[in-house]
């Protein structure tokens, strides 16, 4: 253990290159999974690492294995597997980071949702590194436009999430396309049966690292959740950041979209702040975190990728404005406070349907985290008063008054007004922006402050003959169980174009950041397709969905009206024209005429 506390990442035998670019990010001491990962892999071995997402798994094999790339040869050498848009892409700019200092080095992030063409120039251009999710990789080895016969290493990024996801049968149909003699990494926080068949099917004699989760971390948080409806999230968001005893935020939220939307509503209403997401350039966003550490901004609003590895003192709440779907993003999102044995706070905010995550998260951390009560508009307006107070006593103490007091006396005797109503004048201009008191027009939504009264039992009510007849409150029911309204679409992408159910359903979620449960109905006709998504989508993510691609083809994505939506929510034989009641009518009449005219002649 003593020797781990002092290695640095100097003692590891690493190319000249990634040593520069390591110093020069400013990593001096391996995490344990670097630690023990680096060598073996170095080596040559095969490695499985048993660790959480967050500690350091990205470096513990990318830096072992650049350093053996050669890049005078533009093939690919090292595949890493991903399974996901966003930890590919992750993954993809760790690696560049690295091997910044290494002349004529490519890595190329391959996914579901890019432009195929695009991808396909690169490869040709020529790359030494792949990153990409299970299923794109699939599709390059059918096209024959991705060659793995030279590969020198394979990493399972996450293996256990792949898993979850349904790509095991992919993962194993891609290493059945590597090289026999390459070296395999495996890294995954737990270890199912499925995964522990890949590694005895594909590893050879593997070295096996185990890191103990550290969710003992969390225990040092105060962990609180308030259950909220998605109309009031931002209501409730200010008055918690005004009540709550604080230094500074990191507000967690599932879209990049978000952060900057969520930034701009804070922004408008006073809140010094600024978005961290993975849209934004390192610049950019070694700045924001700068400005967080200096006091110019309290509040970030950040998605997990681009707030991985943020260590910032002055942070002393964390609060998961979206809830996150694993529970491993809830231990990183939360570590983000709490940190070198300081005190952190964290609140989730939990919808009705997704109190199942709430105990999920709460079986995984071994800890029970307990119900908030929201803060009302009369603790609001006494943590304002107290604040004003205080701001008072620290001028009293703290600055010369004398001129202004001299200024004040002066005032009196010429306008012969008291003390008081001087002071209270004064304490209006400084208020006036922010009132003590929120006035009615001001004031979070009224639905917060409303006790909701438990719902009467449906009486059951008959019709005319006695039968029942179904409650017509069904849906108000499931509106204000946090059910959200849907609305059909329509897609640009088909059977003809070779499109399924799990490329259009993984894209949209990829891109868009909704959860899958929220991406219904999908229909896949010849030339087109529909999908039912929330109907309260924001413009700029129907823009961006515009132009992600699948198989191919840019979706175009496009609400439909109702009538539309039954028509083409699914292929259907061509309709059958039922014939008019005058056409029927008249067929009758040509087959009864002939027999009426035999009659006729008979009599």
């Amino acid at each position: 253990m003593g020797q781990e506390n002092t290695q640095r990442f100097g003692d590891f035998a690493l190319a000249e290159p990634l040593q520069r670019a390591v110093a020069e990010i400013g990593y001096e001491q391996p995490s344990p999974i670097q630690a023990q990962s680096i060598p073996p892999l170095l080596a040559g071995k095969d490695v499985i690492g048993l660790a959480q997402t967050g500690t350091g798994k990205t470096a513990a094999f990318a830096l072992p294995l650049l350093s053996r790339v050669d890049c005078s040869q533009r093939f690919p050498q090292i595949l890493v597997l991903a399974p996901t848009r966003e930890l590919a892409i992750q993954v993809a700019e760790a690696m560049q980071s690295y091997a910044k200092y290494l002349p004529g080095f490519h890595v190329l992030p391959i996914y579901g949702g890019q432009s195929m063409g695009l991808q396909l120039k690169q490869l040709a251009r020529g790359v030494q590194v792949v990153v990409g999710t299970p299923g794109r990789i699939q599709d390059h080895l059918r096209r024959r436009t991705l060659q793995l016969d030279r590969l020198q290493a394979v990493v399972l990024d996450e293996a256990d999430e792949m898993l979850r996801m349904g790509f095991i049968d992919a993962v194993e149909d891609i290493l059945q396309h590597t090289p026999e003699e390459r070296q395999v990494a495996l890294f995954s926080a737990t270890m199912p049966e499925a995964i522990h068949r890949i590694a005895r099917t594909y590893l050879r004699e593997p070295v096996e690292i185990k890191i103990k989760s550290a969710t003992k971390t969390v225990s040092a948080i105060r962990q609180r959740y308030w259950q909220v409806s998605g109309t009031h999230k931002l209501d409730a968001l200010t008055r918690i950041l005004e009540v709550e005893d604080s230094n500074a935020w990191i507000i967690f939220v599932r879209t990049k979209t978000a952060t900057v939307e969520l930034a701009e509503r804070l922004e408008a209403r006073g809140y010094a702040c600024g978005a961290l997401n993975g849209d934004m350039s390192q610049a950019l966003r070694e700045q924001t975190v700068e400005r967080l550490k200096s006091g110019a901004l309290d509040i970030v609003i950040a998605t997990d990728v681009a707030a991985r590895g943020l260590d910032v003192e002055r942070i002393t709440h964390v609060i998961n404005y979206d809830i996150p779907n694993d529970t491993e993003a809830y231990v990183h999102r939360i570590g983000r406070t709490g940190r070198a044995g300081r005190k952190g706070e964290a609140i989730l905010f939990v919808a009705p349907r997704e109190r199942y995550l709430l105990k999920a998260i709460e079986r995984a951390t071994g800890q029970s985290i307990e119900a908030m009560h929201l803060p009302s508009l009369a603790d609001v307006a006494d943590r304002r008063v107290a604040q004003f107070k205080e701001q008072l006593l620290a001028v009293i103490e703290g600055e010369d008054l004398e001129p202004f007091e001299s200024l004040i006396a002066q005032y009196q005797e010429e306008h012969d007004i008291g003390l008081g109503e001087i002071a209270a004048a004064l304490a209006f201009l400084v208020q006036k922006d922010k009132p003590l008191l929120p006035a009615p027009e001001t004031r979070p939504s009224a639905a917060l402050d409303t006790v909701v009264p438990p719902a009467r039992p449906r009486r059951e009510r008959r019709d005319g003959e006695g039968k029942r007849q179904r409650p017509q409150v069904r849906r108000e029911s499931s509106a204000a169980e946090g059910e959200p309204n849907m609305r059909m679409y329509r897609l640009d992408v088909g059977e003809e174009h070779g499109a399924q159910v799990k490329n259009i359903v993984g894209a949209i979620a990829n891109e868009s950041g909704l959860p899958s449960r929220l991406i219904r109905k999908v229909q896949i006709a010849h030339d087109h397709s529909t999908v039912e998504l929330p109907a309260d989508l924001h413009d700029a993510v129907i823009e961006h969905l515009k132009k992600t691609w699948v198989c191919g083809r840019p979706l175009q994505i496009r609400p439909l009206s109702s009538g539309d939506a039954g028509r083409e929510s699914y292929p259907r034989r061509p309709a059958v024209r039922r014939k008019t009641t005058a056409e029927t009518a008249e067929k009758e009449r040509r087959v009864t005429r002939p027999s009426t005219r035999k009659r006729e002649r008979r009599t």
